[in-house]
C-alpha cells in the first residue's frame, strides 16, 4: 500500500512539473483512442531579469507604474520529441522576442513620464481562441493566468506602493488585466488610478464578482476600468472577445453615443446598446485577418494603436488625478 501511494504521488508530481498527459477515451466504434502528448514548459522565474522587459521613463519621479501584459503571440508547436504545446514557452528566445516586439512599441507610449514593466508569462496559444468555445479557453488560460498574477505580485511587493498604479493589457492580456483585479486585495485597489482592459470584454458577471472593476465614466476618475473594443460595424462583434458589459470612448472619454474625430480623418463612435466602438474613415486593412477570429470585420488589431496618444494622454492624466487625490 505505501509503494501504491508514492507511485501516485510521483505521477501527479510529473503531471505538474511538465510533462505530458496520455489519455484514452473511446471513439464511436468504441476502439480505444490515445490523445497525443502534451507539453507544459517550465514556469518563470521573476527573480530573473530575463523574464522582463523594463524601462525607466520617470526621471522627475511623479509618474506612475505601469504593469503591462501582453497579447497572444503563439500558435501550438511541438518539442522536438513530439509532443504538442498549448503555451509559450519564456525560457525560448524567439518565443521572448515575439512578445517583446508588443511590449516594446507598447513601451514606447506608456514609458515616458512613467516606470513601464512588463512579464513575459506562458500565454496559452492563439489555437484555443480560435474555437471561440469558452470552457475550452478557460481551462487553458488558468496556467497562464496563474503566471500573470505571479509576476504581479512580484512587482508589487517591489514596488514603490506610494506612486499610483496602471494595469493595461491587449487581448489576452485583457483578460489577464480582469482576473489581476480580482486577485488584487482592497490596499493594492486603494492605489490603482486606473486599468485598461485593450480589446477584451468585462462583463455583469465579472463586475458582480469583483467590487475593484468600478466603469470609467469619464477622463478623470481614478480606481476605474477602461474597456473597449472596435469593429468596423456591430454585427462583427466576435462574443469571445468583445461581448463586453461596459465600454467608453478613449477619444472623448464619453460613454455614451457622441462620435470623436482621430487624427483628422478617422470617426469613433461607441455603440452603448453594443459596448463596443464603431469606427468609420478607418479600414484597419494593416491588421490582416486571422483564421475567421480577429480582423475580420471587427479591428481587433488595432487596439493599442490606434488610440495610443489617448491613452497616453490619459495616462498622466489619471495619475496626476491619483497623486491629488491621495495628496489631501
Amino acid at each position: 500500500m505505501r509503494q501504491k501511494k508514492l507511485w501516485m504521488f510521483a505521477a501527479i508530481f510529473f503531471f505538474i512539473c511538465g510533462a505530458c498527459v496520455i489519455t484514452c477515451c473511446n471513439n464511436k466504434d468504441d476502439n480505444p483512442v490515445v490523445a497525443e502528448q502534451l507539453y507544459v514548459p517550465v514556469a518563470p522565474d521573476y527573480d530573473d531579469p530575463t523574464m522582463w522587459v523594463t524601462a525607466e521613463g520617470d526621471a522627475l519621479g511623479t509618474g506612475a507604474d505601469v504593469f503591462y501584459v501582453v497579447s497572444t503571440w503563439e500558435e501550438d508547436w511541438m518539442t522536438e520529441d513530439g509532443r504538442r504545446c498549448h503555451y509559450a514557452d519564456v525560457w525560448n528566445a524567439t518565443h521572448r522576442e515575439h512578445m517583446a516586439t508588443e511590449i516594446n512599441k507598447v513601451a514606447a507610449y506608456m514609458s515616458p513620464g512613467n516606470r513601464f514593466y512588463a512579464p513575459y508569462y506562458r500565454h496559452t496559444t492563439i489555437d484555443a481562441w480560435v474555437t471561440q468555445n469558452e470552457d475550452t479557453i478557460n481551462s487553458r488560460v488558468r496556467l497562464a493566468m496563474d503566471d500573470v498574477r505571479t509576476a504581479f505580485d512580484h512587482f508589487q511587493a517591489r514596488r514603490d506602493q506610494s506612486r499610483p498604479l496602471i494595469i493595461a493589457g491587449f487581448s489576452q492580456g485583457g483578460r489577464a488585466v480582469v482576473e489581476l483585479l480580482k486577485h488584487i486585495s482592497d490596499e493594492t485597489y486603494s492605489q490603482l488610478a486606473a486599468a485598461y482592459v485593450l480589446g477584451y470584454k468585462v462583463t455583469k458577471a465579472d463586475m458582480a464578482e469583483c467590487p475593484h472593476i468600478r466603469p470609467a465614466e469619464g477622463e478623470t476618475d481614478t480606481g476605474v476600468t477602461i474597456c473597449y473594443n472596435t469593429v468596423k460595424d456591430v454585427k462583427y462583434i466576435k462574443p469571445i472577445i468583445a461581448a463586453s458589459d461596459i465600454c467608453i470612448n478613449p477619444v472623448n472619454w464619453r460613454t455614451d453615443a457622441t462620435p470623436a474625430t482621430l487624427h483628422d480623418t478617422i470617426t469613433i463612435t461607441l455603440a452603448p446598446e453594443h459596448h463596443v466602438l464603431v469606427a468609420t474613415g478607418y479600414s484597419g486593412s494593416e491588421y490582416l485577418p486571422y483564421k475567421d477570429l480577429i480582423n475580420v470585420g471587427d479591428i481587433h488589431g488595432c487596439e493599442p494603436w490606434l488610440y495610443s496618444e489617448c491613452l497616453a494622454r490619459n495616462i498622466a492624466v489619471r495619475a496626476r488625478a491619483w497623486r491629488n487625490k491621495n495628496s489631501k
